[in-house]
Parts: structure tokens; sequence; C-alpha cells
């Protein structure tokens, strides 16, 4: 048998294909690196490193809209309006009565004495405080103590400060773990100790003496005000930040068309040179300079008179058609947005909004309102102020100060009620609030409080006005109330119910 000759194997001079790596999808779409997000490296810097690198410029940016801008004057105005009002009012709730009364007539008495510049009471510096923390980001109030010889019903003032009397290069590494960041003292747990305020406004550069010097003042005798945005954050924003830059292009292409709209109603000469002679265009009787340019401004319907040799191009700005409107309305939505309050607030245009789609926003709005409130009004600028007016009244004889070191919490115990709000049909929400209480959805407190009054207080005055009535013998007439039903069809009057 033959052997089989083994053949050999075959080796492959070829040249194997060039593996290219599979192109992966991003986990997150901007995360990509393609066209969309080319040029766009947003930093990691914390939110006091951003606040502290353009805090004064943004400061500076808003104030400015604030002067010559309407829409954001109209913005801050709307929102003082809705989150202060006539102002946030406290009710003391002190279980006995007779100190309760007290606490009520001495803090009517102080409000008109709060003002440390006598400007306003405490309620127009609720209002004051509001305007500085949403236009410029902040607002310091010091809680300033008095003498006896101020004469005052409670030895104690407020004094508000700009943010700029708070510098934000003031840092510095103290012993014993202290440390200060943005002029703000911190101990080593992060508490705050102290605010390094400068005595001048550093803006006020009429005045020369005590520019630069600081005061350490302890933070027990400071209240700060400004809306935190994230965790950790010592300093406040400007609300118009994110709609800065958007406001002032729009006030530019607004005053453009308005330039334009002027230029449209009036007759423009051009005079192009074909003879090659510099000969200037001139107005009839017109008077012109020793280079002899005219001095009298083209108006409409002036007539003007050319020297030979020159041809006339007239001007003809182009029509911007129907997208001004359009388009500005758009642009102004956005604004509105980014501010947080509606449309036909920051414009006053009320031609596309019904009364549902009002009801609809103004309820968002009041919402966020009432978290400013809240948040940021009553816990950082009221309680503290309650607390000091507390203790200067303990002080100075106004309340007892043994009763007061031996039962602190129901001399501090107050409830803050900001002013009610208004619906444009109040018919239906007396008649809803109403039914809720019937039902026992709702109690009397949690009504009268939502209309920015305290119970006991609408009780002893209905109570009072009673009694008068009964003693002058008023009668009161009857008419139709929000129980009234109306009677179901088919059915006769007399089965319609009579009102109470």
């Amino acid at each position: 048998m033959k052997r089989q000759k083994r053949s050999k194997p075959v080796v492959s001079t070829a040249i194997a294909p060039t593996v290219r790596p599979r192109a992966t999808t991003p986990a997150y779409n901007s995360t990509g690196t393609g066209r969309a997000t080319m040029g766009w490296d947003p930093g990691s810097d914390a939110i006091n490193t951003l606040v502290a690198g353009g805090g004064d410029t943004l400061r500076r940016q808003s104030r400015d809209l604030v002067r010559r801008n309407p829409w954001a004057v109209n913005a801050i105005e709307t929102y003082v309006s809705n989150s202060i009002g006539s102002g946030i009012v406290p009710n003391p709730r002190h279980p006995d009565p007779a100190i309760r009364a007290i606490l009520q007539k001495a803090w009517l008495r102080w409000t008109d004495e709060a003002d440390a510049s006598g400007l306003t009471d405490f309620y127009g510096l609720e209002s004051l405080a509001c305007r500085s923390t949403i236009e410029s980001g902040e607002c310091i109030a010091r809680l300033r103590a008095r003498r006896p010889e101020d004469k005052l019903s409670v030895p104690l003032q407020i004094q508000l400060l700009e943010p700029e009397h708070l510098p934000l290069t003031k840092n510095e590494d103290l012993p014993n773990g202290r440390k200060i960041r943005w002029g703000i003292e911190f101990d080593p747990i992060g508490r705050r100790q102290a605010y390094h305020l400068y005595r001048e406004h550093p803006g006020e550069k009429a005045f020369f003496y005590n520019l630069g010097d600081i005061s350490r003042v302890p933070a027990a005798e400071v209240a700060h005000l400004y809306k935190p945005l994230r965790p950790g954050q010592h300093r406040g924003q400007p609300w118009l930040a994110p709609v800065i830059l958007a406001l002032h292009e729009i006030e530019k292409y607004d005053r453009a068309e308005l330039v334009r709209k002027g230029l449209a109603a009036m007759i423009a000469f051009f005079e192009r040179d074909i003879d090659g002679a510099a000969t200037q265009l001139l107005a009839e009787g017109g008077d012109t300079d020793a280079s002899g340019v005219p001095l009298q401004g083209v108006e409409p319907g002036s007539y003007m008179r050319l020297p030979l040799g020159k041809s006339v191009d007239v001007s003809a700005p182009g029509e911007v058609g129907g997208t001004y409107v359009e388009f500005l309305r758009m642009q102004l939505r956005k604004v509105a947005v980014g501010i947080g309050i509606t449309f036909d607030q920051l414009t006053g245009d009320m031609t596309q909004v019904t009364y549902s789609s009002a009801r609809i926003a103004l309820l968002e709005f009041r919402r966020r309102c009432e978290a400013f409130q809240h948040q940021v009004m009553v816990f950082q600028f009221c309680r503290p102020i309650w607390r000091a007016f507390i203790e200067a009244a303990a002080l100075s004889g106004v309340i007892s100060a043994d009763d007061y070191l031996r039962r602190p919490e129901p001399y501090l115990d107050v409830e803050w009620t900001p002013p009610a709000w208004d619906w444009v049909d109040p018919l239906k929400d007396i008649t809803a609030e109403i039914l809720a209480i019937d039902n026992l959805l709702k109690s009397r407190t949690q009504s009268i409080k939502g209309s920015g009054f305290d119970r006991q207080d609408v009780d002893a005055e209905i109570a009072a006005e009673q009694a008068d009535e009964q003693r002058l013998g008023l009668k009161r007439k009857q008419i139709a109330t929000a129980k009234q039903q109306p009677p179901p069809q088919g059915a006769p009057n007399g089965n319609a119910k009579v009102a109470e």
C-alpha cells in the first residue's frame, strides 16, 4: 500500500483586517462629544466660588435693569406686593389672654419705631428687605439695641444694609479652628459666629471717611436674608440672574425697532457724488457750519435743495412684518418663566388670558410666594426679630422678665400670617369656604387665617359688634347668602331654601 503524502499546510500571506473599536452611545445626550455640545464645558466650582466670582457683577447688572428696564422693575414689584403686601403680621400664641393682649399692644406700638432710619414702620422694613433680597440677592438686617434715653417703647431698632457691606473678599483662617469665608465667621462645626461688615457702604464715593473700616458684629445681632439654591451656600444671588442677558438683549431689540419706526416716518436723503465734487447736502433755508455741514436736521415734509451733479437715494427701512409682536411675546414668556411669575404679570398683557388659565397660573405663582414667605422672610427675618423684641421687652419691663426667664417658650410662640390672596370672583371662593366649613372639611380658624386675620381677633370684633347692634337696636337686612341654592328644575319657588 502506497503511503499518501501529507500536504503541507498552506500559509496565508494575506493581511488580517484591522479591527476598529465599536462606537458606543454616551449615557446621556449632553455628555457626547459631537457638534451639539462642542464648546460647552461647564465648570464644577462650588456655589460659593461661583457667587463670589460673579456676585458683584450680577448685582450691578440686576440693579441697572431695575433702574432702566420696565419689565424688570415690574417683576420685582410683583413679587414684593404679592409676598409682603401690607405686611406679614405676628399673632402671639401665649395661653394667657392678658399677656397675649400686652404683647399685641406692645408690638403694635413698636412697629412705628422699628426703623432705625425713621423712614417707615416694621412692615415697610419687610417690603424693603424683600426687595433687596430679590433685586440684589441678599439683605442684611442689624438688630440694634438702644439705650433708655432714646425713649423707645421697646429699646430695639432694625437697620437694613445692602449686601456690599459684607465683603466677598474677606477670607481668613483664625485661631481655634475658626474661619472667615466671604465676610462671615464660622466656628469649627460650621455655625455662624459673626459678620464682618463695612462701616460705610463701599459705593459711597462722595464720602472718604471710614471707607474700608470693618466692624465685627456677633451673628446674634444680624439677620441675613437670601434664598439658598444649593446646600452649603453662604451668600445669595439676584433672582434676575437667569434672565439678565435676555432682558438686556430684548431691550436693545425693542429700542432698535423703535428707532427703525422713527426713521421710516421721515424722509431721509443720501447723496451720491457723481462728478467728484464734495458738495454737501443742503436744506432749504438751513444753516451750515464752517465745513458746510448742515445744522438743520431732516424732518418729515422738509424740502431739500440739491446742487447740480448729485443723485438721491431715499432711505427705505425694511419691515419686520408680523413677527415683531410674536417674537417679543415669546421672549418675554421665557423671561417670565425664568423669574417665576406669569406672563401677564410681567407685561400687563391680558389679551390671551382666560379666567381659568389665569387662576391656574396664579396658583403656581402663589405656591412660590408662600415658600419664599415661610422659608426666607419668616424664618430668616421675622423670627429673629420677634425673639429680639421679646428679650428687649423683658429687659425694659414691658413684660415680666422673671416669667420670661422661667418659661420663654410661650412668649416666643408666635404665628406669622401673610396677607390674604384676592381672587377675581370672590363669591365662588366664599361659597367654597362655607361648604368646606359646614361639611367639616375645614375649620373657621383655617379659613380666617387664609384671609390674613386671626380668628380670636375676628371673634372678639364680631362679639363687640353684635353687642353694639343689640344695644342700639340695629337690625341687619336679610339677604341671600352663599348657602342659598337655586330650586330644582320644575319645582315651585316655594321649595327654595330661605336665606339664613
